[in-house]
């Protein structure tokens, strides 16, 4: 093998090395530097050697994002666009999904809109510029039809946790109503008839959801005047924990209460532990300690919500006809001991 040129001399910061700099130190085109990094069958193994050899002593990593958008592709990418950073609950999605893209050899892309309505459609924008295989979404914005275009365009798009609005997409959501009903049954069940119900923010679909089986299994339950211990929290509005606080201070306080979502939950607990007063809780949610804390929670598997989003866009990149899918995830009490506080005589 012909000896190849010598190395420049690293400087204090090295820049990163391109595909001109491989090519000098090769001694060969820019082009056929190209070409080796493409697989060309037509490029010889001599010529290989040198290219991969000058490659490796420059550290040189091939742009292979850039490549394929120069030739019309699409990257090994997915992304997802996720709300809140801080929610443990979008981690564990994540996970999910990136566990069943590996088997398929993609790699996922994690954006946050920090669940602001008008950063959607720009962060979505920004990486739909970079031709990701697929979309998955947590949608906050009003109105998702501005994916229609690029959904046509053969770009699956699935909603993860929320359907969209004016767009027809793939979904994974919860099983939300049942949910809630289910820890209005067994507070009804130990004797409450006084439950309160705590969810923060209240515009999202999710919490009207679980609000929506709050009611109804009052109304099932015969209890109609179970509004007046609702606390509905807009954004901006107050906590959770004032709100409950609040309630509490009532003249007839509930004796029991539901925390809508994890961060309800945290506040629902900061309330009563103040107060030191005894009241029944379930929250919506599994969080961490709360095996610990003992508090009972209406739990899921946050890494199966991901897998199914994941083999639902998967699925649309194999035969993206048919009529879209709605996923639910079921959901299921696990009693810890502050459900199944009866009321206090």
């Amino acid at each position: 093998m012909t000896e190849l040129a010598q190395a420049p001399k690293a400087a204090e910061s090295t820049p990163r090395a391109t595909l001109a700099d491989v090519a000098r130190l090769a001694g060969v085109s820019a082009k056929t530097v190209s070409r080796v990094m493409s697989n060309d069958p037509k490029v010889s193994q001599q010529t290989r050697e040198r290219v991969m050899l000058a490659s490796k002593r420059l550290r040189f990593r091939p742009n292979s994002l850039a490549r394929n958008l120069r030739h019309g592709g699409v990257t090994n990418t997915v992304a997802f666009v996720i709300g809140d950073i801080t929610n443990p609950f979008y981690f564990n999605v994540a996970a999910g999904i990136e566990r069943e893209l590996a088997s398929r050899g993609l790699t996922m892309l994690l954006a946050t809109t920090d669940d602001s309505p008008g950063s959607e459609a720009v962060v979505v924008e920004a990486l739909l510029s970079q031709r990701v295989r697929a979309l998955l979404i947590v949608p906050i914005a009003g109105d998702q039809s501005y994916l229609d275009g690029e959904r046509q365009l053969g770009t699956p798009v699935v909603c993860v946790d929320r359907p969209p609005t004016n767009l027809v997409a793939d979904t994974v959501v919860l099983a939300n109503r049942e949910g809630a009903a289910m820890a209005v049954r067994d507070l009804v069940e130990a004797g409450h008839r006084k439950i309160g119900f705590i969810c923060s923010p209240a515009e999202l679909w999710t919490h009207q959801e679980r609000l929506a089986g709050f009611r109804d299994a009052l109304l099932q339950a015969g209890i109609t005047d179970g509004a007046r211990y609702e606390r509905l929290e807009a954004i901006g509005g107050p906590s959770a924990e004032e709100s409950v606080a609040e309630l509490l201070a009532m003249d007839d306080p509930p004796t029991a209460i539901i925390g809508g979502n994890n961060r309800a939950s945290k506040g629902v607990i900061r309330a009563i532990t103040a107060r030191e007063q005894r009241v029944a809780f379930i929250g919506f949610d599994d969080f961490e300690l709360a095996d610990a804390l003992g508090i009972s929670v209406i739990a899921y598997d946050p890494i199966e919500i991901g897998r199914q989003a994941a083999r639902l866009a998967l699925s649309r990149l194999d035969d993206p006809s048919g009529p879209p899918e709605r996923v639910e995830i079921s959901t299921h009490l696990i009693k810890r001991g502050s459900g199944e506080l009866p009321p206090r005589n």
